[in-house]
């Protein structure tokens, strides 16, 4: 879409001057490119019209009909106006209504046929309400199949589907395809133009799903072709080659590890002793045991002459992964650093300066890694924990900090092969797929509201056992959209009018990181019994003793979520339950929930969450790894994805043959992907 008139300002159009191109603006809408890259989100067939005497209730069509009497106005109350007019079609009567539309009076002419779109009620009046209207033989907004786009307020589908089409005039002819032209042929997709226009105006079905089908191929090409040509430059000559024996280390855990981490272990010491840099993801469900996998290969690093970089998101995991790794390694000599944002200036001077000099030789921390202050000796081994909240270029970051040190990236969320192959296909990929032997199953059931006492007794009876139990809600702050109850004020209510003789505590991800940790540390050691927590207790926080959880509002989590949060518990000796309070009516959010209850294994639920949710609500937010897909859906257009992988690989390794034109556009858009922090291709300009 790089070409000139893609390029041009949507200001060129008719009726868009400085205050609509802001309002587009909202949508991320400057260029007439951006415009058609704006896909419908759904459509309505307003090509055909039915009589009167065929309407049925509740359904949203088209009639042809000439208005019977003239437009009546009345005030029902101050400042509502009610207009209506009856018309016929011959086989029968209609009313149709607006409200506070004055200008009805004057377009709708008595005795004057006109073609009218809108939703029919039958019962307690035969009505259209506020349908719009247009005189046949001039119709822009009926008579066809007529796109409904994502809209900001200021904008309505008449005047974006308008501006589109003119657009679409503006540039015809002038549409330079970013496919090739080999790859169009070998995979039967039709040009850009043609797929710009069907799937905006499409007249059939098979003019939408061809463009369709066009425009999702080209998303995921050039997605995979970006992450195939990272893996390919990946595949460098190693500054770290490694030869020390993760053996010691495993002989040293007062625990055996289970087949899955022993297999994985061997994948990545494999990677480590290989004359080339590795990239590869670990991916586990909860409690699968990937930090005493990371932990062996920090080992193998240290022990043959170089440092380790052990990046996680927030302050509290990266402080559990310390303390984990501190025990570790309590008798094999290795040093390690905690690097935080909130470290005192002295503190975080003192330990980057252990860092530079080889003195330590690990550093655990969060974004504060990527510091240009921090430097390492000799870096050769980088991880990222919890890689979905990163992304690419974080990721590259941080690999930076050495001379090609091996990558290893750890994922908590089990994801679905499927989605691995997409978001991780610049990397190998390891899954840890057992569970150590010993952890509960975990007894899950969703209720609702009327439960909540029975709830609280259950509850009670627990923590009368000397057991203890979190309490999980969605907000800090009282937000009355989305009626969650505050974290605050709920701890506070079941201090004093519901657990009033137990120990509680609260945390929350506003709470200094110290506070955080002194909540932590009381809760662990038993000095608190009951925990109300927000999701920051989602990854840090391990205590055997806690035997349930309550989550609140339930149906505003992703599955994913909601077994991220339930891995909390079950890791003791006893047996543990976790309790879903759905607040929701729909019978969606009850079958949703349903899942979690029938279901433990997470790469399950992360199907069934991918195939409800999307990729970006599956990971809990976009801009994390996933590229922000306009028209692909992860779950549906998956034999779509064997299709643009072969394509990729055949670009990436040249055994496509592409004009210089068409790979300059390939790279343009694959470094925009990146917001084009990584160059793909450098040489090639």
């Amino acid at each position: 879409m790089a070409t000139n008139g893609m390029l041009a300002s949507i200001r060129q159009l008719p009726g868009v001057g400085e205050k609509r191109a802001a309002v587009f603006s909202r949508l991320h809408i400057a260029t007439l490119g951006d415009l058609l890259s704006h896909y419908p989100r759904t459509y309505e067939n307003r090509k055909t019209c039915k009589r009167i005497i065929d309407l049925q209730h509740e359904e949203t069509t088209c009639i042809k009909a000439v208005v019977f009497s003239a437009v009546k106005t009345s005030v029902i109350r101050k400042n509502m106006r009610v207009h209506t007019a009856r018309v016929s079609d011959g086989t029968g009567f209609l009313d149709l209504v607006w409200f506070n539309n004055r200008f009805i009076e004057q377009k709708l002419k008595k005795g004057e046929t006109y073609i009218f779109y809108g939703k029919v009620r039958l019962s307690p009046k035969r009505q259209m309400q506020t349908p719009l209207f247009e005189v046949p033989g001039a119709q822009k907004q009926t008579g066809r199949i007529f796109p409904i786009y994502p809209l900001t307020e200021g904008l309505s589908d008449g005047f974006f589907a308008s501006c589109t089409e003119q657009a679409l005039s503006l540039l015809q002819g002038q549409i330079t395809d970013t496919l090739p032209q080999k790859v169009r042929e070998a995979y039967g997709l039709c040009d850009l133009e043609t797929a710009l226009q069907n799937i905006h105006f499409p007249t059939d079905r098979t003019g939408y799903e061809s463009a369709r089908r066009r425009l999702a191929f080209e998303e995921l090409f050039l997605f995979q072709s970006a992450l195939l040509t990272l893996k390919k430059n990946g595949k460098r000559a190693s500054t770290a080659s490694m030869s020390a024996s993760p053996l010691p280390f495993i002989q040293s855990l007062p625990y055996a590890l289970t087949n899955a981490q022993e297999r994985v272990i061997r994948e990545i010491t494999a990677d480590l002793y290989s004359s080339t840099v590795m990239n590869r993801l670990v991916c586990g469900d909860v409690g699968s045991g990937k930090t005493a996998v990371a932990a062996a290969a920090i080992y193998t690093a240290v022990k043959s002459g170089f440092q380790a970089a052990f990046m996680a998101p927030t302050e509290i995991l990266a402080t559990q992964h310390y303390k984990s790794l501190s025990v570790f390694y309590a008798n094999h000599g290795i040093k390690i650093e905690l690097l935080l944002g909130s470290m005192s200036a002295s503190a975080r001077a003192a330990a980057v300066e252990r860092l530079a000099s080889g003195e330590s030789h690990v550093a655990v921390g969060t974004h504060a890694l990527f510091s240009e202050k921090v430097t390492f000796h000799s870096l050769g081994l980088a991880i990222t924990d919890e890689q979905h909240r990163f992304g690419v270029n974080q990721r590259h970051l941080l690999s930076q900090k050495g001379e090609n040190p091996h990558v290893l990236v750890m994922s908590a969320t089990p994801i679905p092969r499927t989605l691995a192959l997409i978001v991780y296909g610049d990397l190998d990929v390891s899954l840890i797929d057992e569970l150590p032997p010993g952890r509960q199953k975990i007894d899950t059931f969703a209720v609702t509201e009327q439960y909540r006492k029975r709830i609280y007794t259950f509850i009670q009876k627990e923590l009368d056992a000397g057991r203890q139990a979190y309490i999980v809600c969605p907000l800090i702050e009282e937000n009355e959209a989305l009626e969650l109850q505050a974290a605050t004020d709920y701890a506070k209510k079941l201090q004093e009018s519901v657990f009033p003789g137990y120990s509680i505590g609260l945390l929350h991800g506003k709470m200094k990181n110290a506070e955080k940790d002194a909540v932590m540390a009381q809760f662990k050691n038993g000095e608190l019994q009951l925990l109300v927590a927000t999701t920051v207790i989602e990854v840090g926080v391990d205590v055997p003793n806690a035997t349930i959880m309550l989550i609140e509002n339930a149906e505003r989590f992703g599955l994913s979520q909601l077994h991220q949060l339930r891995g909390r518990i079950g890791r003791g000796e006893h047996k543990s339950y976790c309790i879903l309070i759905n607040q929701s009516k729909h019978e969606a959010a009850k079958e949703r929930l349903l899942v979690m209850q029938e279901q433990s294994d997470g790469f399950k639920i992360a199907e069934e969450d991918l195939k409800q949710r999307g990729p970006g609500e599956f990971f809990g937010t976009r801009q994390h790894g996933l590229p922000d897909f306009k028209i692909v859906n992860i779950y549906s257009d998956m034999p779509l994805l064997q299709e643009t992988t072969r394509a990729a690989q055949d670009f990436v390794e040249e055994r496509l043959t592409c004009t210089r034109e068409e790979k300059q556009a390939l790279y343009e858009k694959m470094n925009a992907l990146f917001n084009n922090r990584v160059t793909f291709n450098k040489n090639f300009y």
